[in-house]
Protein backbone atom coordinates (compact mmCIF):
# COMPACT_ATOMS: atom_id res chain seq x y z
CA UNK A 1 0.00 0.00 0.00
CA UNK A 2 1.31 3.40 -1.22
CA UNK A 3 1.80 6.06 1.74
CA UNK A 4 1.75 9.22 -0.70
CA UNK A 5 -0.56 9.59 -3.91
CA UNK A 6 0.85 12.64 -5.06
CA UNK A 7 -0.59 14.73 -7.62
CA UNK A 8 3.39 15.03 -8.71
CA UNK A 9 6.23 14.32 -8.07
CA UNK A 10 9.26 16.78 -7.64
CA UNK A 11 12.99 16.03 -7.64
CA UNK A 12 16.25 17.84 -7.23
CA UNK A 13 19.37 17.08 -8.79
CA UNK A 14 22.84 17.74 -7.70
CA UNK A 15 21.82 18.73 -4.04
CA UNK A 16 24.76 17.48 -1.99
CA UNK A 17 27.62 18.77 -3.42
CA UNK A 18 30.14 15.79 -3.47
CA UNK A 19 27.53 13.79 -5.45
CA UNK A 20 27.11 16.29 -8.19
CA UNK A 21 31.29 15.85 -7.83
CA UNK A 22 31.15 11.80 -8.25
CA UNK A 23 29.05 12.52 -11.53
CA UNK A 24 31.70 15.29 -12.66
CA UNK A 25 28.78 17.54 -12.99
CA UNK A 26 29.07 20.92 -11.96
CA UNK A 27 27.33 22.64 -8.91
CA UNK A 28 23.91 24.29 -10.01
CA UNK A 29 23.53 27.72 -9.13
CA UNK A 30 19.48 27.24 -8.64
CA UNK A 31 17.87 23.86 -7.78
CA UNK A 32 17.57 21.98 -10.25
CA UNK A 33 14.11 20.25 -11.07
CA UNK A 34 12.79 16.80 -12.37
CA UNK A 35 10.05 14.91 -12.17
CA UNK A 36 8.93 11.51 -11.72
CA UNK A 37 5.46 10.66 -13.29
CA UNK A 38 2.76 9.25 -10.14
CA UNK A 39 3.00 5.65 -11.82
CA UNK A 40 7.07 5.19 -11.10
CA UNK A 41 5.22 5.12 -7.60
CA UNK A 42 6.57 1.36 -5.53
CA UNK A 43 5.24 0.96 -2.13
CA UNK A 44 7.52 -0.48 0.67
CA UNK A 45 8.94 -4.34 -0.16
CA UNK A 46 7.78 -3.76 -3.44
CA UNK A 47 9.96 -5.05 -6.22
CA UNK A 48 11.72 -2.89 -8.08
CA UNK A 49 11.89 -4.26 -11.97
CA UNK A 50 14.95 -3.55 -13.60
CA UNK A 51 13.95 -2.39 -18.04
CA UNK A 52 15.47 -3.97 -20.88
CA UNK A 53 16.15 -0.95 -22.05
CA UNK A 54 19.09 -0.09 -19.37
CA UNK A 55 22.23 -1.75 -18.16
CA UNK A 56 23.11 0.58 -15.15
CA UNK A 57 20.24 1.62 -13.16
CA UNK A 58 21.56 3.21 -9.67
CA UNK A 59 19.72 3.40 -6.64
CA UNK A 60 19.54 7.12 -4.74
CA UNK A 61 18.63 7.41 -1.22
CA UNK A 62 16.79 10.40 -0.37
CA UNK A 63 14.79 12.32 2.25
CA UNK A 64 11.26 12.58 0.79
CA UNK A 65 9.05 15.98 1.87
CA UNK A 66 5.68 15.17 1.73
CA UNK A 67 3.41 18.46 1.17
CA UNK A 68 0.57 18.98 3.76
CA UNK A 69 -1.81 21.60 2.37
CA UNK A 70 -1.70 23.89 -1.30
CA UNK A 71 1.24 26.01 -1.40
CA UNK A 72 1.65 29.17 -3.84
CA UNK A 73 4.65 31.74 -3.61
CA UNK A 74 5.42 30.42 0.22
CA UNK A 75 8.73 32.02 1.26
CA UNK A 76 11.25 30.00 3.00
CA UNK A 77 10.45 31.01 6.35
CA UNK A 78 6.82 30.00 6.21
CA UNK A 79 7.41 26.50 4.14
CA UNK A 80 7.74 23.76 7.18
CA UNK A 81 3.57 25.02 8.37
CA UNK A 82 3.33 23.65 4.16
CA UNK A 83 5.04 20.47 5.17
CA UNK A 84 3.02 17.00 6.15
CA UNK A 85 5.91 15.42 6.93
CA UNK A 86 9.17 13.39 5.97
CA UNK A 87 9.33 9.56 4.36
CA UNK A 88 11.95 7.76 2.79
CA UNK A 89 12.74 7.28 -0.70
CA UNK A 90 14.78 5.76 -3.38
CA UNK A 91 15.27 7.75 -7.13
CA UNK A 92 15.80 4.65 -9.02
CA UNK A 93 17.95 6.59 -12.28
CA UNK A 94 18.77 4.23 -15.60
CA UNK A 95 22.13 6.13 -15.57
CA UNK A 96 22.95 4.88 -19.15
CA UNK A 97 20.02 6.47 -20.12
CA UNK A 98 20.13 9.97 -18.38
CA UNK A 99 23.18 10.75 -19.77
CA UNK A 100 22.73 10.58 -23.77
CA UNK A 101 18.95 11.83 -23.21
CA UNK A 102 19.65 15.09 -21.58
CA UNK A 103 15.93 15.55 -20.37
CA UNK A 104 15.43 12.86 -17.90
CA UNK A 105 12.14 11.68 -17.83
CA UNK A 106 13.06 8.28 -19.36
CA UNK A 107 16.13 7.31 -17.07
CA UNK A 108 13.81 8.54 -14.22
CA UNK A 109 10.58 7.58 -15.07
CA UNK A 110 10.49 3.93 -15.25
CA UNK A 111 7.59 2.16 -13.68
CA UNK A 112 8.94 1.30 -9.87
CA UNK A 113 11.57 3.29 -10.15
CA UNK A 114 10.54 5.37 -7.20
CA UNK A 115 10.03 3.92 -3.71
CA UNK A 116 8.56 5.49 -1.10
CA UNK A 117 7.17 4.81 2.42
CA UNK A 118 7.15 2.58 4.83
CA UNK A 119 5.23 5.93 6.52
CA UNK A 120 5.23 9.72 6.77
CA UNK A 121 6.75 10.73 9.82
CA UNK A 122 5.14 14.28 11.47
CA UNK A 123 5.94 16.53 13.60
CA UNK A 124 9.83 16.60 12.74
CA UNK A 125 12.87 18.97 13.01
CA UNK A 126 13.94 18.98 9.74
CA UNK A 127 17.26 20.28 10.31
CA UNK A 128 18.09 17.05 12.40
CA UNK A 129 16.96 14.50 9.96
CA UNK A 130 19.56 12.16 8.07
CA UNK A 131 19.59 10.15 4.75
CA UNK A 132 21.50 6.08 4.93
CA UNK A 133 21.59 4.03 2.16
CA UNK A 134 21.92 0.14 2.26
CA UNK A 135 22.65 -2.26 -0.49
CA UNK A 136 22.29 -5.91 1.00
CA UNK A 137 23.06 -4.74 4.28
CA UNK A 138 25.99 -2.78 3.28
CA UNK A 139 26.08 0.96 3.91
CA UNK A 140 26.60 3.01 0.43
CA UNK A 141 25.27 6.51 1.68
CA UNK A 142 24.54 8.81 4.43
CA UNK A 143 24.69 12.52 5.15
CA UNK A 144 22.63 14.86 6.90
CA UNK A 145 20.56 17.76 5.47
CA UNK A 146 23.47 20.24 6.72
CA UNK A 147 24.95 18.60 3.64
CA UNK A 148 22.71 20.04 1.51
CA UNK A 149 23.57 22.98 -1.46
CA UNK A 150 19.96 24.14 -1.08
CA UNK A 151 17.71 24.01 2.42
CA UNK A 152 14.30 22.05 2.03
CA UNK A 153 12.40 25.26 3.03
CA UNK A 154 14.68 27.17 0.11
CA UNK A 155 13.65 23.98 -2.05
CA UNK A 156 9.52 24.70 -1.02
CA UNK A 157 10.03 28.68 -1.36
CA UNK A 158 12.11 27.67 -5.32
CA UNK A 159 9.30 25.34 -6.12
CA UNK A 160 6.15 27.22 -5.15
CA UNK A 161 7.36 29.92 -6.75
CA UNK A 162 7.39 27.79 -10.29
CA UNK A 163 4.13 25.59 -9.57
CA UNK A 164 1.62 25.18 -6.54
CA UNK A 165 2.26 22.29 -4.64
CA UNK A 166 -1.27 20.37 -3.82
CA UNK A 167 -2.03 18.12 -0.74
CA UNK A 168 -0.42 15.03 -0.97
CA UNK A 169 2.52 16.27 -3.38
CA UNK A 170 6.01 14.56 -3.04
CA UNK A 171 9.37 16.48 -3.02
CA UNK A 172 12.70 14.26 -3.23
CA UNK A 173 15.05 16.34 -1.67
CA UNK A 174 18.23 15.40 -3.71
CA UNK A 175 20.70 11.98 -3.09
CA UNK A 176 24.17 12.11 -1.42
CA UNK A 177 27.34 10.44 -2.70
CA UNK A 178 28.14 7.06 -2.76
CA UNK A 179 25.27 6.08 -5.45
CA UNK A 180 25.85 2.68 -7.44
CA UNK A 181 24.62 0.10 -9.93
CA UNK A 182 21.92 -2.38 -8.91
CA UNK A 183 21.82 -6.24 -9.45
CA UNK A 184 19.10 -8.63 -10.03
CA UNK A 185 18.45 -9.96 -6.61
CA UNK A 186 19.70 -7.26 -4.75
CA UNK A 187 17.88 -5.52 -1.48
CA UNK A 188 18.45 -1.61 -1.37
CA UNK A 189 17.21 -0.34 1.68
CA UNK A 190 16.93 3.73 2.55
CA UNK A 191 16.91 4.76 6.25
CA UNK A 192 15.72 8.22 7.82
CA UNK A 193 16.58 8.02 11.62
CA UNK A 194 13.54 9.02 13.28
CA UNK A 195 11.13 8.01 10.23
CA UNK A 196 11.78 4.60 9.22
CA UNK A 197 13.26 2.09 6.95
CA UNK A 198 12.20 1.37 3.18
CA UNK A 199 13.29 -1.44 1.56
CA UNK A 200 12.85 -3.04 -2.32
CA UNK A 201 14.25 -5.99 -3.50
CA UNK A 202 15.54 -5.77 -6.86
CA UNK A 203 14.07 -8.83 -9.99
CA UNK A 204 15.68 -9.16 -13.08
CA UNK A 205 15.80 -7.30 -16.44
CA UNK A 206 11.93 -7.50 -17.44
CA UNK A 207 10.86 -6.32 -20.77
Amino acid sequence: MMVVQPSKIVCVGRNYAAHARELGNPLPLTPLLFFKPPSALLAHEGIIELPDASRQVEYEAEIGVVIGRRARHVAAGDAMAYVRGFTCANDVTARDLQKPDGQWGRAKGFDTFCPVGPVIAEGLDWQSLEVIGRVNGEERQRASVTDMIFSIPTLIEYISGIMTLEAGDLILTGTPEGVGRLQPGDLVEVEIPGVGLLRNSVAGVSA
